[in-house]
């Protein structure tokens, strides 16, 4: 298309295209050959789009007054004009603002106080030793599967090795934990709650931990109305946590201790019946010691043989020279007679015989015909007692050492800092509120000000504020409160003694007119 030689207006009023199009498109452009370019004045040769370059729309230009300009010193002139305006607004309303100041500090003083007063108590605890963590493991997975949610990712944690702090706030931050706690201080009563959920939940809320990250120390920190109180929770956090890692810890050595302590059980039920068993074959046929026993009765027995044996000899002498009737010769017999039933008793040949009374015979001791047979039954319970004896005496010392060990084994918290008993209170910030309510009161009466002022500046005829009054009005007529003499009709609403509506009400109307 070919651009005529005239004049620049008939391009752009046949093709409504001009020069700044082109520049601001940067179209691409083929120049005919046979013409000469033009500059400033003079035209370039003619031009034709190239078959692969869009046709471009022109763009439109902008007018002056819609593009941002900078402000002018009237612009200025007038914002300092509004800011002295408001100021003295402000100055005219000052004893307004200094009463609502006044009455803010008075309300935001008199509600500090009337908040109830809270002390928080703070406990530091220290992680254990690294060679105390064997089994904490094991028992952050149990405690996880026993004890309820809140503990889920403990057990990961504590595979991968990450920290025996993580697993400690696990464990304070639990149900079971929680549950104790509610339970011995009686927290449902003091929160004015009846289900368990809900005073642990508030429990939660009042109480904070934290661990850091470097030193891994863990922050305990107790919240609530009494001092006292909430040290003494902090102190119950602590023994909690410290009995739950004792029997949540699965360790090796409580392992070993556990099933010590199972045999040492059964191994002392045993021993007592064995002892029980030896005590009353031992009472019933009088065998203390059956060895010593047979030893001494045999040589009893032949020291009796040989008194009785020189008994008789000295009795034949005698009657040799005495009568029967003598008094030495019936003194040896009868001591001869004696000398035969200790040894007939000694051999046990008149055990069998009762006595006259149908019971028999109390030996003090076993003949030593029975002697053999009672060795038999004497030596075998005598062997299982000082078997189980033995047996009960090793386990009872590795079950000391099983417990040592387990003692070792079991992370114990350190307390860096006990928790302490606060001297000062930690919540409400007093100050603090009585100034905000001296700043909203000060922001209120600002508003008020400011806002009054609008109000009296607009003009009466503006729909706005035309509209708000007429709001206003049917808002106050249905109120019974604005009643002028409290029988519950609407203000306004009353009429005269002859049914003419009141001058009030003519005065709203011209109003709204």
């Amino acid at each position: 298309m070919a651009l005529p030689r005239n004049s620049s207006e008939s391009c752009q009023e046949r093709n409504g295209v001009g020069w700044d199009c082109f520049r601001a498109a940067k179209t691409v452009l083929v120049f005919s050959p046979g013409h000469r370019r033009r500059t400033g004045c003079e035209w370039r040769p003619a031009v034709n789009f190239s078959a692969g370059a869009p046709v471009r729309q022109p763009v439109p230009e902008v007018p002056e007054h819609d593009l941002p300009s900078e402000p002018g010193p009237e612009d200025t002139s007038q914002r300092t004009g509004n800011s002295v305006t408001y100021l003295r607004l402000l100055w005219k309303d000052r004893r307004l603002l200094v009463s609502a100041i006044l009455s803010g500090f008075l309300a935001g003083t008199l509600v500090a106080f009337l908040i109830p007063t809270r002390y928080q108590s703070t406990a530091r605890l220290m992680p254990p030793d690294s060679n105390q963590g064997g089994g904490l493991a094991t028992a952050a997975a149990a405690f996880s599967a026993g004890a309820g949610g809140g503990v889920g990712s403990i057990a990961s944690d504590m595979l991968g090795l990450k920290s025996t702090s993580e697993t400690f706030v696990g464990i304070l931050s639990s149900r079971t934990v929680q549950d104790k706690l509610v339970q011995q201080f009686d927290l449902r009563k003091l929160y004015g709650v009846r289900r368990m959920e809900d005073a642990c939940k508030l429990l939660a809320e009042r109480t904070g931990i934290s661990v850091d990250r470097k030193s891994q120390i863990i922050t305990l920190t107790v919240t609530d109305h009494d001092p006292k109180r909430a040290a003494a929770m902090g102190d119950a956090y602590v023994a909690e946590l410290n009995r739950l890692v004792a029997e949540l810890s699965t360790s090796s050595a409580r392992r070993e201790r556990i099933f010590l302590e199972e045999r040492l059980k059964a191994v002392s039920q045993d021993l007592e019946a064995a002892e029980k068993d030896f005590s009353q074959f031992s009472s019933k046929n009088t065998a203390i010691d059956i060895k010593e026993q047979g030893k001494a009765m045999v040589e009893t027995a032949a020291t009796l043989q040989g008194q009785y044996i020189a008994a008789q000899s000295e009795l034949e002498g005698l009657k040799q020279i005495y009568t029967d009737n003598n008094v030495r010769v019936r003194s040896v017999r009868a001591r001869i007679a004696e000398l035969k039933r200790q040894l007939e008793k000694l051999g046990g040949k008149g055990e069998q015989d009762l006595e006259p009374t149908g019971q028999q015979a109390d030996y003090l001791y076993p003949s030593i015909r029975k002697l053999p047979l009672l060795g038999v039954t004497y030596a075998d319970l005598y062997r299982r007692t000082r078997v189980q004896e033995a047996v009960y005496e090793s386990l009872t010392k590795e079950y000391e050492l099983a417990k040592v060990q387990e003692v070792k084994e079991i992370p114990t918290v350190k307390l860096l800092d006990s928790p302490n008993i606060p001297e000062r209170k930690s919540f409400p910030p007093r100050t603090l509120i009585a100034f905000l309510g001296m700043a909203l009161a000060f922001a209120a009466a600002t508003t008020w000000v400011l806002g009054k002022w609008a109000w009296d500046e607009t003009d009466s005829n503006d729909a706005r504020k035309v509209f708000a009054q007429e709001v206003f009005t049917t808002v106050r007529a249905r109120l019974p409160q604005f009643s002028r003499n409290g029988s519950g009709h609407p203000a306004g609403s009353e009429s005269s003694s002859d049914g003419s509506p009141r001058a009030s009400d003519e005065v709203g109307l011209t109003t709204l007119k």
